[in-house]
């Protein structure tokens, strides 16, 4: 592959420190190394995964744009002016999929405004990977990011969650930041049914992968110490 068609690529990385080869295909690797501009979560991270994928690669010769919070849309729109003159753009989030529960959404859809193409590429997602091991509804589910800190806001929002599985018939999923894990699965313990059933995905793709379905009854103390483990919760009857 000599050349690559200009186009702004979502480069999923690895969830851990497993090595990419067993996640990621290697056409991901052919189209990563032809790219010069990059725009991403995080600097050293996107650095750290590039010269995994290619220990040749020469990394100083890379230029990286920065996708936060505290960037400006005005900024973000700023840097396709590199995609619009012809040249090549990779997305790269800090794991995962770009867009997906990820930054990334925002420039995606100015490019998609400008009419600039957009091509993702397939890599793992902790989203699909755990609907697919859950034995839950796949046809029918909804990943709602964080839940509320707020203790009370968080209560009403697992029962809110709950009520739309038995109501809709849709599977539903959330994390948490992870040293919060254990208090999170406390929490919907003490305040789901019985017999819902809740999932946990653990360390997806990682050493040490944990992916069990349970109902709440059998949850009660059979909980795993998931302190400062990535992990996603799913909620399903």
């Amino acid at each position: 592959m000599d050349n690559i068609e200009p186009a702004l690529y979502l480069l999923p990385v690895t969830l851990g420190d497993t090595p990419w080869e067993r996640v990621l295909p290697v056409y991901n690797k052919e189209i990563s190394v032809k790219i010069q501009h990059f725009i991403v979560e995080d600097v050293r991270s996107a650095r750290r995964f590039l010269k995994k994928v290619d220990k040749e690669i020469d990394i100083d010769s890379l230029t990286f744009y920065p996708l936060n919070k505290h960037v400006s849309p005005e900024v973000v729109s700023g840097y396709l002016k590199v995609l619009s003159e012809g040249q090549a753009m990779g997305v790269i989030s800090e794991a995962g999929c770009p867009s997906v529960a990820d930054p990334g959404a925002d420039v995606v859809a100015i490019a998609q405004r400008r009419g600039l193409k957009v091509v993702p590429l397939v890599g793992p997602s902790s989203i699909i990977l755990s609907v697919m091991a859950a034995g839950f509804n796949g046809q029918n589910f909804a990943f709602n990011g964080y839940l509320p800190i707020d203790a009370t806001e968080r209560v009403q929002k697992l029962k809110q969650l709950e009520q739309r599985v038995y109501t809709e018939d849709q599977t539903q999923l959330f994390i948490e930041t992870p040293y919060r894990n254990n208090r999170m699965v406390e929490e919907i313990v003490r305040s789901c049914r019985p017999q819902t059933r809740l999932c946990i995905a653990a360390n997806l793709t990682c050493e040490g992968e944990y992916v069990r379905s349970r109902t709440i009854k059998e949850w009660k103390g059979h909980i795993p110490d998931l302190s400062k483990i990535p992990c996603i919760f799913l909620l399903y009857k």
